[in-house]
């Protein structure tokens, strides 16, 4: 395996097993047409252009019939606008739980000591309450954000540059209208960057959409996919910050096909995991196999031998990636909507949210 994925070290084991190196594929050795069906692209969004008509480029130049953003930015910004593949769509509303981070260039209306700025600035820093802007999607109601920082980067005279880090669903422009309001001398933003989400802040690895064209023409008209593999990543990496379960091989398929994740299935579990805590669960070879809500405490692991570990809420494994080891007479428990869909409703109502953010217009 060429690089590890941070959420499968230290690992605590509740089974021996092993696994069969005829099936699966470790994440960052994946065959490319193995990656399309499950991987990341870090996309660089350019201006002028909706997020939507963004991945519907992104589907077209690879040769992909789904492709899925998280969190929409408005057609005036830019920045990272993560994209998931194929079956990878299923994990990327996952990045809405984490935090973002943008760089706004805004204009104050009268000339404001910067003193005076840095110190209106430090009290948005914290929890806050927001409405959402009329043109907004949602319904205008307000609602808490979180601002975990924020600092005045420059001042040209009446011009600012900001750096927020803030919660998903922020609305940076209506937060920099609200920092007018306080200094009574208004505000308005001119151009907004995300430069953040979750861990992902390298502007080096961020993906343009000629370089995605390129790579993917040296892979199909040259054989040459080195290029390709740098601009993808594993749809694994971007569950870096949610608890790992390791399963059995031979539980694997049984789950893809709708069956629940029973004790005898687990292999390892994180440490300090806790009863209703959300985890990935993972092949033994890192691959994802789904989403899940733990049904156990830690101890509970160990001192129970049979009975159901993990209710399943999204499967992301096509069936049949590994071989069938149950039959049709064993207990298969369907994941229908009543179990899958509380996770899925709150993912896009947090992707609704999202909607507009950063839109310059309003």
């Amino acid at each position: 395996m060429d690089q590890s994925l941070p959420q499968l070290e230290n690992l605590i084991i509740v089974n021996d097993s092993g696994t069969d190196e005829n099936y699966g594929y470790y994440p960052y050795n994946r065959p490319i047409r193995n990656l399309l069906n499950y991987g990341l692209i870090l996309l660089d969004k350019p201006p002028g252009h909706t997020s939507h008509e963004v991945v519907s480029y992104v589907k077209k130049i690879l040769g992909l019939e789904k492709a899925g953003h998280s969190g929409t930015l408005d057609p005036g910004t830019t920045g990272l606008l993560p994209i998931g593949l194929e079956e990878g769509t299923k994990i990327v509303p996952v990045l809405l739980l984490g935090p973002k981070e943008y760089v706004a260039l805004a204009r104050i209306h009268n000339q404001i000591p910067v003193e005076k700025l840095t110190k209106i600035i430090k009290e948005f820093t914290g929890q806050i309450f927001q409405k959402p802007p009329q043109r907004s999607s949602v319904k205008r109601q307000t609602r808490i954000r979180t601002i975990y920082e924020m600092d005045l980067l420059d001042q040209y005279d009446r011009l600012i540059l900001m750096r927020v880090l803030c919660e998903s669903g922020t609305y940076i422009r209506k937060l920099i209208y609200d920092i007018g309001e306080i200094l009574e001398a208004g505000a308005s933003m001119i151009e907004l960057r995300r430069t953040k989400v979750w861990d992902f802040n390298d502007e080096s690895k961020f993906v343009r959409l000629h370089d995605l064209v390129d790579a993917f023409f040296l892979y199909t008209e040259k054989k040459e996919e080195e290029k390709l593999r740098k601009l993808i990543l594993p749809i694994e990496s971007a569950l870096t910050h949610i608890p790992a379960v390791v399963i059995r091989d031979t539980a694997v398929d049984a789950l893809c096909h709708g069956a629940q994740l029973a004790l005898p299935g687990v292999v390892s579990i994180p440490k300090n995991l806790k009863k209703d805590d959300l985890v990935g669960i993972y092949t033994q070879k890192g691959e994802i196999v789904g989403l899940g809500i733990s049904l156990l405490e830690f101890d509970d692991f160990f001192k129970q031998k049979k009975g159901m570990s993990f209710q399943i809420k999204r499967i992301v494994m096509k069936p049949n990636t590994y071989p069938k080891f149950w039959s049709s007479s064993d207990t298969v428990i369907p994941i229908t909507d009543e179990t899958s869909g509380n996770l899925i409703k709150e993912e896009e109502e947090e992707e609704e949210e999202e909607y507009d953010e950063g839109d310059v217009g309003n």
